[in-house]
């Protein structure tokens, strides 16, 4: 009878961030006190997925978010919790939720320094027939003085602080971009950790796949089409394979272990794309 291997020594994602923080002296924890909030979200989402069925929660609540799409009963439990977690951690100060139109204000007395974007659960049309969605975040910290203003959330890339991805698949994966490097984490359902799986992810440099929504191909401007195309005619080297979930974090993973390339292009209806956390 095989018997289960247990690592005395695995490195778990609240271990690893630990580890980040003591790199900096100037560190206060505020930022590994976060980071703890949004796994715990994670992993309350991750058991209600897979009990959505059981527990009535596949469909929709009758309204629309800001992106147009109709709401799911699991949308609005995960916006709940994502939003309660981050409050209650005593380190944000602004939320923004593709679920909310407008800024959400921490109360004062739970304010924090970090500003937080984030789709609470991400590619939700595809829950009803089970395929892979996600949860996206993306910390920056508060930049102006006194009360925290629409500044403080609109800030460029590379003012980011940390941020990631949970998968919500085969397995729970949270993938962290935090300091200089990315990794990933699985959830180990018999300890309710993640623990790291993949190490300092990194893109192949070539892929063989390419990722986009080919019904809207007739919006796109020429030159999309023409590079769609290219990948596709035999007469320009080998053709790629496509590959669309139409759930974001679950095509933006299967690019970084695979390589290839994801689109999500303007069109024709919308010019100037879909803005997305």
């Amino acid at each position: 009878m095989a018997t289960q291997k247990f690592d005395s020594n695995c490195m778990t994602l609240t271990r690893f961030v630990l580890a980040q923080q003591k790199k900096y002296p100037e560190a206060t924890g505020n930022l590994t006190q976060l980071l703890t909030a949004i796994q715990t979200a994670v992993k309350v989402v991750s058991c209600a997925v897979r009990k959505a069925g059981i527990t009535q929660l596949f469909g929709t609540v009758g309204e629309t978010n800001v992106q147009g799409e109709e709401v799911k009963k699991l949308d609005v439990l995960s916006n709940d919790l994502f939003i309660n977690m981050l409050k209650s951690s005593f380190t944000t100060c602004l939320l923004v939720s593709e679920e909310n139109d407008h800024i959400i204000e921490v109360e004062t007395h739970q304010h924090g320094k970090y500003v937080v974007a984030f789709d609470p659960l991400d590619g939700s049309s595809n829950i009803d027939c089970l395929v892979s969605i996600g949860s996206i975040f993306s910390i920056f910290k508060k930049e102006t003085p006194g009360k925290p203003v629409k500044q403080d959330i609109l800030q460029p890339g590379n003012k980011v602080v940390a941020a990631g991805y949970a998968l919500y698949g085969s397995a729970t994966m949270m993938v962290l971009a935090l300091g200089d490097s990315v990794n990933g984490f699985m959830l180990d359902p018999s300890i309710g950790e993640f623990i790291l799986s993949d190490e300092n992810m990194r893109i192949p440099n070539r892929g063989k796949i390419y990722s986009i929504n080919e019904g809207y191909f007739h919006q796109w401007e020429p030159a999309i089409k023409e590079y769609v195309q290219n990948k596709k005619d035999p007469s320009k080297g080998k053709p790629y394979g496509a590959r669309y979930v139409g759930s974001m974090v679950a095509d933006v993973h299967r690019t970084i272990k695979y390589g290839g390339i994801f689109l999500y292009p303007a069109t024709s209806a919308s010019p100037k794309g879909k803005v997305r956390h």
